[in-house]
Parts: C-alpha cells; structure tokens; sequence
C-alpha cells in the first residue's frame, strides 16, 4: 500500500461511517458529546463480549449506577452479581476500583490521557487508547479484534498472530488521522463488524477495498494469519448442592483466581481426574447425579459432577441462599448450569 492510500484511508472510512454508524446506548449521536462514563464502561464490558449480549446488561447496569460517583459507592457483592455472565469477573472488580479511584482522586472525572488512563485499575493499552479517542478525541491508536483484522487485510500483513500485533498496531498509526480520531475508531469497529468479517468479508460494499492489498490479491480471509491453537486441557471437579428446608448453601469464591470473589455452588479440586467427594462442605449423605456440566474456560475445559444432600445442620461457612431466589446470586454461568440441572430434577 503507497503513501497516497495510507493518507486517503480516512476519508473514505468516515464518510462511510457517517452514513452507516451503529446505534449503540453507550455511542454519543451525531453532534452530542461523549458520556467518558459510559464509553468506559461499555468498553470494558465488550471485551471478549458481544455486542448482542453487552446492550441489555449495559442499559440495566447504568440505570443501577450512571455515573462514576454511584459506582464508587456501590456494594462489592452487588456489582460482582450485576456482572454475571459477562465473563472475566476481575474486570468487574477493576471496574469498582477504578470507580473509586476516580472518586477520591480525580474529582469524579475520568483522565482524559493514555498516560493518566494507564495509572487507573483495569486500563490496558487498547482500553485507554480508546476511551481517550472516543471520549475526549484524543489521537490514539485504537486496535480491538475488528480493527486487527481489518489492518492486517488493508497492509497483508502475513506475519501470524500474535507477533504480528507490533505490525499490525505500526500500520494502524500510519491511518489514524488527527481530527475525529474517536470516530475513526469506532469507523473502524463497525466495518470490522458488519463488512470486514471473519467469514464471506463483503468487500464489495466495502469503502476501503481500492486500497486493500487483502482484497487486491483476492485472499481476504487469509487475513490475519493465526496460528493453529493448541487444545485445552480438560479437567473434571464436583459441584456440591447442599439444601437445608428451602435454601441452598453458596459460597464466595477466593478474590484471586478464577471467577474471584463471585458467589458460587461449594467446589472440590478441579483435576485431571474426577475428584468425586472431595472436599465436601458437610458430612451428609450425598448422592451423585446421573447428569454433569460442562462448560469452556479460555484456557481449559471441565466436566463437572454434581453431588445433592440435605442437612438440617447450619454452616458457619457461606450462606443459605433461598432457592426459588437463586436468579438473584449473580452465579456465574457454570454455577447456574448446574442449579439448573438440580431444580429441573428435583
């Protein structure tokens, strides 16, 4: 691609977008100024997210806490229940702990600087790129999953991921135009989304594909190249139900690791081999259940039993939770996998 397509790039992508832009709850309308609240918010909750899922959780989550000064004062518990689903729950914390910071340190207004932005709990380089082009039109370089791709097409960048995000980001910058540098980003998003898809790329409706070496060669999605992943490892563990008269025994899970500080079903050890009574919550007499769940992690996969008693013994670990309330708990998605199983036999 010559210098006279990197320059042009701009041009064509904003009027495009101009015409064509998404209607998102969190994306400021033609002529309005950005919300640094909800473009922070929102952009957290997309990651690894989709659109689909993000909207309706973002609209209840901002009627709950619509501004940094409510999120700062909110419960722990409750933010981490309000999350739920939405995968990667330390970014939930990081989203309480960057609210508080804000608070008691900046005023109750979001930075308006990669570098400030940074310095703030749960901001990476792609988060504080972005809310500081979106939000305040700071020139930053925006690079999420659609605009990797659509980089990687535009320049044929044949280096596979992931060494070839330092390229990929290189070219970026050489596109990013000065002016309306939030738009751009966002321009970007939705082209990557509704045209320079993964799969059948429309790239006749494209306004790029004059100056796409992807599109000129005719290999599109052979862009970005990707590495063939390895396969997860596979573990097993057991769910324990223990119900006393109409409640369930839940737990809080350790606030480090995985699905931290999320209140949870009691859990043995999750090993390579099926771990059966192990670390039961109570002496009780349990019995196993002829139905398991499976669920997927980024990094394993897990088959997990489910072991059901009753006790009239209270604990003093966790809390009764009452069951036809259980919707309530913010369970992540494997916990109310199970209690589905559970209430749907009972």
């Amino acid at each position: 691609m010559d210098a006279k397509h990197r320059i042009d790039i701009a041009t064509p992508l904003l009027d495009w977008y101009d015409r064509h832009r998404r209607d998102l709850p969190w994306r400021a309308r033609a002529g309005e100024v950005a919300d640094p609240y909800r473009v922070w918010l929102s952009e957290v909750m997309l990651q690894q997210t989709t659109v689909a899922t993000v909207r309706p959780r973002f609209t209840e989550w901002t009627r709950r806490w619509p501004t940094f000064a409510d999120l700062a004062a909110a419960d722990e518990g409750e933010v981490m229940a309000a999350w739920a689903g939405l995968g990667y729950y330390a970014r939930a914390r990081n989203l309480l702990a960057a609210a508080r910071r804000i608070a008691a340190e900046h005023g109750g207004r979001l930075p308006d600087t990669e570098a400030a932005l940074r310095a703030l709990p749960g901001f990476g380089d792609y988060t504080a790129a972005a809310v500081a082009a979106i939000a305040f039109g700071r020139r930053a370089v925006v690079v999420d999953a659609n605009v990797e791709r659509v980089v990687a097409r535009l320049f044929a960048i044949d280096t596979p991921l992931s060494a070839a995000r330092k390229a990929i980001r290189a070219a970026a910058d050489t596109i990013t135009p000065d002016a309306r540098a939030g738009d751009f980003a966002q321009a970007m998003m939705d082209l990557g989304s509704a045209i320079c898809t993964p799969r059948r790329p429309r790239c006749l409706l494209c306004p790029l594909n004059q100056a796409c070496a992807a599109q000129a060669a005719g290999t599109p999605e052979a862009y970005p190249v990707k590495k063939p992943k390895p396969a997860r490892p596979h573990r097993h563990g057991t769910l324990f139900w223990l119900q006393r008269g109409d409640a369930v025994l839940l737990v809080r899970r350790p606030d480090k690791g995985l699905l931290g500080g999320m209140r949870a079903l009691p859990t043995g050890p999750w090993s390579d081999a099926p771990p059966l009574l192990v670390d039961a919550p109570a002496d009780a007499g349990w019995k196993m259940l002829d139905e398991a769940v499976s669920h997927g992690f980024t990094h394993f996969t897990i088959d997990l039993a489910i072991a059901v008693a009753h006790t009239d013994v209270a604990s003093n670990e966790g809390e009764w939770w009452p069951v036809d309330r259980l919707d309530e708990a913010g369970l992540p998605t494997v916990f109310a996998k199970a209690a589905d199983v559970v209430r749907r036999r009972a």
